[in-house]
């Protein structure tokens, strides 16, 4: 258990530390060294303002990272970004605090192993440079002393948190009920009445019949709330066929390209540097005799193999290396030299020289041209477009006079079909209101619309004239699974005082060892629905399935086997899961109690001036 309990604390400590680090790989975070030395305190623990800006410009960073655009400190704000981030350093202090309060700590010794095994920290060889550490604390404006404190009490709180969350465990009373439960099986039989093959005959429905149907599901004959819309658009596809390009145009364009045409023979790579020839040559040898693997050299290191990948690379990637690597085949592993040092390189994949003529690559080249040359067209009207239609133009006078494709429909959510399908349109054709005027948006894939409200149409029920057709089928499709759910009845009630299925000429179906969760082909859902509504063996219900109606017999329940391998980890599935859920909950109690009890400062003006720093 102790073991176990010092894995958990390591991983959490990696966790936290995770976004210190992060903080740190930025080489240059802001700093903040005025009078202002935090931005909130919990008990004895200090929320500091460095801690507090990497952490926000870590967030942020993640976010553009994300979303392949900018975000400003004011749209974090106006987000919760920020926050969030400052929620998550009261939670760090409040477990600093209290394993303060306590007296948990960690000594020296864990300090140096945790600094050791921090990448930004380490020389090309893998182990601790202290130069390194210098020189990554010193960019990030931290001294070693205090980065060190930090990293002490961080490490002593995830020890309290670890041991708060290690040892949870639920009864297995718990756990076995669920299990039982999900894993308890049934054995149905069904016959199916469908139309045509029972006596339930063509129902002819009457006017107060239909009139009554139609009332009774109103729902079903009622259009949604409809915006009529008319619309202009323009896409590069639409006036591909009047783009030309010429020979010289598409000559320049392969020159440009022939990176892309023409390629050198490569090969995929993994590099694994070592301190000297003598020590790369003797890993070498333990993969030549196969003692070892390429693997397992780079995991004694601390390494993982995407930190030796140097992807597909060429002669002139490799520098003196070139020879020996492009003589090796796919799978060797041979020893060369590098910019860092000698180096093992392993050779996954031997990629031939790809020429391509100019001739050949004239279809790609003059598609992509008339596609780019399409949308700088239509990007050169757009400007001219909305100055249009802002002195007054109407969409259906630019349709006239230009490209622009018109249309018009009744939206209602539902459609994605043409223009529908564009998010663009689709979320203007949401909002817009009868107000608004007409102009110029961008589809997102070069094109461009503008459209125009002209009526919205609220929900209301179709006349009964105008789709009497509908609801009489309708209506007759519903009293014909109704008369053979009368029919399954009677038959139900016949097998309940002895008759079998064979004996009423019923064909029978069968579904062994169904689950609550069986999704087998030929089984309707409902019959699995079914089967698990009822008691006992020998036990029958009628149901209905689209336009038929089923006789079902539930024939055995059979208890799951807690033996099976299935079982066994259904329940060690469960039995993790709902510890966790426990354990997240005497967490969260914890971190609550632990700031009521000491007391959350928060200095909003320190907030208010990093942020408007930050801008």
């Amino acid at each position: 258990m102790a073991k176990s309990q010092y894995s958990a604390s390591k991983i959490a400590v990696w966790i936290i530390l995770g976004l210190l680090i992060a903080g740190l790989a930025g080489f240059g975070a802001t700093s903040f060294s005025g009078t202002t030395r935090s931005v909130g305190t919990v008990g004895t623990a200090e929320i500091r303002t460095d801690a507090y800006v990497r952490a926000l410009q870590n967030e942020i960073r993640a976010i553009q990272a994300q979303t392949g655009s900018a975000f400003s400190i004011a749209e974090a704000e106006a987000r919760g970004v920020t926050q969030q981030v400052l929620s998550r350093l009261v939670l760090t202090a409040a477990l600093e605090h209290e394993a303060a309060d306590i007296g948990v700590s960690v000594g020296d010794e864990q300090v140096a192993q945790d600094l050791s095994t921090i990448q930004a920290f380490q020389g090309p060889d893998g182990s601790f440079d202290r130069d390194a550490y210098a020189f990554a604390l010193r960019n990030a404006g931290m001294r070693e002393a205090e980065f060190e404190a930090d990293l002490r009490a961080e490490s002593a709180a995830t020890l309290l948190q670890a041991g708060l969350l290690a040892g949870v465990r639920l009864p297995d009373i718990y756990v076995d009920t669920i299990v039982d439960y999900a894993l308890e099986t049934r054995d149905v039989s069904w016959a199916r009445l469908s139309p045509g093959g029972f006596s339930t005959g063509t129902p002819v429905a009457t006017d107060d019949q239909i009139q009554a149907f139609y009332d009774e599901n109103i729902d079903r004959y009622t259009s949604p709330r409809t915006r009529q819309i008319t619309y202009a658009w323009l896409t590069p596809e639409m006036i591909l066929d009047s783009v030309e390009i010429d020979e010289a145009t598409l000559r320049a364009a392969y020159n440009e390209q022939d990176d892309l045409f023409n390629l050198p023979e490569r090969r995929l790579v993994e590099r694994l540097v070592y301190v000297d020839e003598a020590s790369a040559a003797a890993a070498l040898a333990t993969v030549t005799d196969g003692s070892a693997r390429f693997e397992d050299l780079v995991e004694d290191r601390g390494l993982n193999l995407a930190d030796t990948d140097m992807g597909d690379v060429t002669r002139d990637d490799l520098g003196d290396a070139a020879e020996v690597v492009f003589a090796a085949q796919s799978g060797d592993v041979v020893l060369g030299p590098s910019a860092l040092g000698p180096a093992l390189f392993r050779v996954n994949a031997v990629l031939a020289a790809r020429e391509t003529s100019y001739e050949d690559a004239v279809p790609s080249l003059r598609e992509g041209l008339v596609q780019d040359r399409a949308r700088r067209v239509i990007a050169g009207l757009a400007q001219s477009l909305d100055d249009e239609l802002a002195a007054g133009a109407t969409l259906e006078e630019l349709a006239e006079t230009t490209d622009l494709e018109l249309g018009s429909l009744g939206w209602t959510g539902a459609e994605a079909d043409g223009i529908a399908g564009y998010e663009a349109f689709r979320s203007l054709a949401s909002t817009v209101t009868d107000a608004d005027f007409p102009q110029i948006e961008d589809l997102g894939d070069g094109g461009l619309f503008a459209l125009r409200l002209d009526a919205i149409d609220e929900p209301a029920p179709i006349p009964l004239d105008t789709i009497r057709a509908d609801v009489e089928r309708d209506w007759e499709a519903d009293a014909q699974v109704a008369a053979l759910e009368a029919e399954a009845e009677a038959l139900r009630q016949q097998i309940a005082d002895g008759a079998s299925f064979e004996s009423l000429n019923l064909a029978t179906e069968t579904a062994p060892a169904l689950t609550r969760g069986s999704r087998q082909a030929g089984v309707p859902p409902a019959v699995v629905a079914q089967a698990f509504d009822l008691a006992e063996p020998g036990a029958l219900a009628v149901l209905r399935d689209g336009d038929s109606a089923l006789i079902l017999r539930l024939d055995a329940i059979n208890a799951a086997d807690a033996t099976a391998e299935t079982a066994e980890n259904l329940g060690l599935q469960l039995r993790d899961e709902a510890a966790g859920g426990v354990a997240n909950d005497l967490f969260r109690a914890l971190a609550t109690d632990i700031q009521q009890r000491a007391g959350v400062e928060v200095n909003q003006a320190a907030l208010n001036a990093i942020h408007a720093t930050l801008q």
